[in-house]
């Protein structure tokens, strides 16, 4: 029993294991009988190709923890690489430089607020012990207008380096605070509409992902399908850095990804909103009898979602040398899927990152193995949505349910037939009791 429960807890691993495993098996060989699915330079591609997808589905498994949904994620990095090849290559005042510049004002405004209290509020905490942490309150001077200051301060800090780049071009650094501030604008609103007005996160984010596709498209223009971006030419050769391998070894978009799922993933185990994201997803009326502000946490989970959306954002355009109004289509899908995959419930409440890690490598390795076999790219889709259904009813316990219950259907035609044959006519009842029927 002992090894069904461990083997239970860890069938994530095995599946990645199992995948791993079937690529190498089937992969096919150089002329020198070299496998190319184990070459390095290809599995360091499959890191390469996951991490847009695993930087938004890292976003996205807290706000499914929460028993949510962000269907916008995709729109969101759209805008977001329009915004940030615009900032590279357009010099002057842009759209990009009228969406961006007011986003990351508001963002540092609101960071600097946020870190400054926070940082009150634990001291007040440390002070008060351990038994008075749910009591604790702030002064007005700690509580309001000392944040307010170091967010103001901060707010200047940021646009004094951002506003001398605006006649020129944006560099690295420029582009790496504006379009994740974008992404962050974006999510906050997805999040807020949802707590104030109390709809629903799938019309929401429905909604929202229709908005952003358009203010995309009006950002790009109408004559700018793709904005093209050449390091060295119409743009910093700087930017080149996005894509290049660390120590020669791991591309900097793997590096990316690992970091943000490795923090993200210290925060929800280890802290308080953690604890508060996993409360809501069980049962939020819970929650909130319980003290939390759910709201609140709600908000954060669809903000940071979007930041990561940003960055995603970014280290396309490093990739794909372009920015484009459509460059995330069905990027959302992609996400959840790799999340569910991961075995983060859809009801909230259970998953974790590690899981969404493992979801992601799965996903990219699938694709890369019908990939070296020249599967055709519609077959590939029917194949992943098979394995899709077929992780998600393991994931959620249902596969047994579903044997049994074919077990059952098939049985029971025949035992129908069997009882038909077993049971005594009316005529032969009556006769064997003599007739006292009447």
């Amino acid at each position: 029993m002992t090894f069904l429960r461990l083997l239970s807890q860890t069938k994530l691993y095995w599946g990645l294991i199992a995948i791993f495993l079937i690529g190498v098996l089937s992969s096919p060989v150089t002329s020198s009988g070299r496998n190319i699915f184990l070459s390095s330079g290809n599995l360091l591609d499959v890191l390469r190709q996951v991490s847009t997808t695993g930087l938004v589905a890292t976003g996205m498994t807290a706000v499914i923890l929460t028993g949510g949904i962000d269907l916008s994620v995709g729109s969101m990095m759209a805008i977001c690489s329009v915004v940030c090849a615009m900032l590279l290559t357009v010099p002057g005042e842009t759209p990009a430089v009228f969406l961006g510049i007011p986003a990351v004002g508001l963002a540092s405004l609101l960071v600097g607020a946020v870190v400054v209290r926070f940082v009150f509020l634990n001291i007040e905490k440390a002070r008060g012990g351990e038994a008075n942490v749910r009591d604790v309150h702030l002064d007005r001077v700690r509580g309001t207008l000392l944040p307010a200051v170091g967010g103001i301060l901060l707010c200047a800090l940021v646009l004094s380096f951002l506003l001398p780049q605006v006649q020129t071009k944006f560099g690295v650094l420029g582009v790496l605070l504006v379009a994740p501030a974008v992404g962050l604008l974006f999510g906050t609103i997805n999040g807020a509409i949802i707590v104030v007005g109390r709809l629903q996160p799938f019309i929401v984010t429905l909604a929202m992902m229709v908005t952003a596709l358009g203010i995309a498209r009006l950002t790009a223009g109408q004559n700018n399908a793709v904005l093209p971006v050449y390091t060295g030419t119409n743009a910093t050769a700087d930017f080149d850095v996005l894509r290049q391998l660390v120590f020669g070894i791991v591309p900097m978009p793997g590096i990316f990804f690992i970091v943000a799922i490795i923090l993200y993933s210290v925060v929800l185990r280890f802290t308080p909103f953690g604890r508060y994201v996993y409360a809501i997803g069980g049962n939020e009326e819970a929650a909130r009898l319980s003290g939390i502000n759910a709201g609140r946490v709600k908000i954060i989970t669809y903000a940071i979602s979007g930041l990561l959306a940003g960055v995603a954002a970014v280290l396309y355009v490093a990739q794909y040398r372009q920015g484009k109004p459509d460059a995330g289509a069905g990027l959302e899908l992609d996400a959840i899927a790799a999340v569910v995959i991961g075995g983060t419930s859809l009801m909230g409440g259970r998953g974790s990152l590690a899981g969404t890690f493992c979801g992601v490598l799965i996903f990219g390795l699938l694709s890369n193995i019908l990939q070296l076999h020249n599967i055709n790219s519609n077959l590939q889709l029917v194949l992943k949505g098979v394995i899709i259904i077929g992780t998600v009813l393991v994931q959620e316990r249902n596969a047994y349910d579903v044997l049994a219950h074919l077990r059952l259907t098939s049985r029971r035609p025949a035992q129908s037939e069997t009882a038909a044959e077993e049971r005594p006519s009316r005529e032969t009842l009556s006769l064997t009791m003599g007739g006292k029927e009447e």
